[in-house]
């Protein structure tokens, strides 16, 4: 074994046992590397002039115009969810589909997916489920276990469904990857992957997993022994309807419809998704009528403005009729942000919501400034060359890497988080992958898939650990894991699907397109 080899595996120790330590993962991912490169030069097998790359590496992460998108699309998660918006879209879906518990578990599921596509935050989700669905899940007669296993499972539908501030990240890493990947192996013009390919490659299998989770309850879901059935809830009119699910389902529709279409970079879009949610949560903080008017005409407006941008008129004239009305409209749209943001600062909710996606977006960022360094010092003992030749080593050649790749995040998903992951293993294990002809979309989709059971894997999924600091104490730890086993082997059923069909990840982008 060489002293670089020897350098690699102290490495890869240290940060596990620096995570798993307790220490922040931005100091563990960025601190240790930077110490056996230290220790490394001592003995001859690192040149700490890679280190003078560090920089410059920073300097291109805050200069990234994708990475901007991630603050925003926080921003968006958290307002909406501070905004309270959820109880009544939970409370009108459950009246919906009825008292039964089959008709609460759908109607928890489907609010679920609804609410993914509009936050993806997956912690945010999780608490918000059991403090809203839990006990309206109870009362129905839908037993704990199942009712744990479905708010843990229907959390995590964020991080597959777009937009994903995880889908961001990785297509940010995928695309650098793959694209450096594909020169090495002599493509000099390989197409780039952008998110909007990953966002739409991973609506489908995200309905999908949608699809499964809804047959299994249609399967399994009984009402517990003596648990008495709720009284018949009154009818829903389309009134409340209208007004309940058409704010988000414009709200998403903007965002992803925009991405989708081409007409918006998944930056602006994110922009459109945190004035759209100011909006949304200024509406439900204003008091007046009057104010209430404006943001709702200022929401519409909006929404107009997306669809003239759609329609190609985005850069018509000023003395044009779509011109003039885009103009009308973002005059609109500015005043009724400055109402909506001057109505949630009074109450406190802008700064707090502010101040949360600073802390979510600041631990993002750190993550991803340490997790370059880490590649650098990898790169300079010599890491990629390895891992390339061990890759090319195993049976099965390119699929049987991908075989290998997937189980390490699978494993890794036990102990880690699924930022610390995607900045840590698709440098380092990617290019083994991304070189060959597997469809970099196909590959990342399957990575975000394999990452969503990350977060029910006991012991240590996250989902788990944010349900049981807001769960009742009658619902025991046993109870979560147990419950949660279901689901972690349907999305395991979900991901060997999507392996066996790559189409289902690779159809609609390439209509999309092209």
């Amino acid at each position: 074994m060489t002293p670089e080899v020897g350098f690699l595996i102290l490495m890869l120790l240290g940060l596990f046992a620096g995570i798993l330590s307790g220490v922040p993962a931005m100091l563990a991912i960025g601190g240790v590397p930077l110490l056996i490169a230290v220790l490394a030069s001592q003995f001859g097998a690192f040149d700490l002039r890679f280190v003078a790359f560090f920089p410059a590496r920073i300097w291109g992460v805050m200069t990234n115009s994708l990475m901007m998108a991630v603050p925003l699309f926080v921003l968006m998660g958290v307002l909406l969810e501070r905004a309270r918006l959820a109880e009544n879209m939970l409370g009108v879906l459950a009246r919906m589909m009825g008292g039964s518990p089959r008709g609460m578990g759908l109607s928890v599921l489907l609010f679920s997916a609804m609410i993914a596509a509009a936050t993806g935050i997956i912690g945010a989700t999780v608490v918000m489920l059991v403090l809203v669905a839990l006990r309206p899940m109870l009362e129905a007669g839908i037993p704990k276990r199942q009712a744990s296993g479905l708010i843990c499972a229907s959390g995590t539908l964020g991080q597959i469904i777009p937009p994903s501030v995880l889908l961001v990240l990785l297509g940010d890493q995928i695309g650098n990857t793959y694209l450096e990947a594909q020169q090495r192996a002599g493509n000099f013009a390989p197409r780039p992957v952008s998110v909007g390919d990953l966002f739409a490659g991973a609506l489908v299998p995200g309905l999908m997993l949608v699809t499964l989770y809804a047959i299994y309850l249609l399967v399994t879901l009984r009402p517990a022994r003596g648990a008495v059935q709720p009284p018949r809830a009154a009818p829903v009119t389309w009134a409340e309807m209208v007004t309940t699910f058409l704010p988000p389902m414009l709200l998403i529709l903007s965002v992803l419809g925009s991405i989708l279409a081409g007409v918006a970079t998944a930056t602006e879009a994110a922009g459109i998704g945190a004035i759209g949610a100011l909006l949304m949560a200024g509406f439900v903080a204003a008091p007046g009528r009057g104010a209430r008017r404006v943001i709702a005409a200022t929401g519409l407006a909006a929404f107009a403005l997306v669809g003239l941008r759609m329609a190609g008129f985005g850069r018509a004239a000023l003395d044009t009729a779509p011109g003039a009305l885009a103009a009308v409209a973002a005059l609109l749209i500015a005043a009724g942000v400055i109402v909506a943001a001057i109505r949630l600062w009074r109450n406190g909710m802008l700064q707090g919501a502010m101040t949360e996606t600073i802390r979510i977006s600041g631990m993002v960022f750190g993550i991803v400034i340490a997790a370059s360094l880490l590649a650098l010092v990898f790169r300079g003992l010599g890491g990629e060359a390895l891992v390339e030749n061990l890759m090319a080593q195993l049976p099965g050649g390119q699929w049987g890497a991908l075989a290998v790749v997937m189980l390490v995040i699978f494993l890794l998903g036990f102990i880690l988080e699924a930022v610390e992951i995607i900045y840590i293993v698709v440098p380092l294990l990617g290019p083994a992958i991304l070189g060959t002809d597997i469809s970099p979309v196909w590959f990342g989709v399957l990575i975000a898939m394999n990452l969503q059971s990350s977060f029910l894997t006991p012991p240590f999924g996250f989902a788990l650990f944010y349900f049981r600091s807001a769960a009742p104490r009658s619902i025991t730890t046993t109870d979560i894991y147990r419950g949660v086993l279901p689901f972690v082997l349907l999305q395991l059923v979900a991901l060997g699907i999507l392996i066996a069909v790559p189409g289902l990840a690779t159809w609609l982008p390439g209509l999309i397109f092209g």
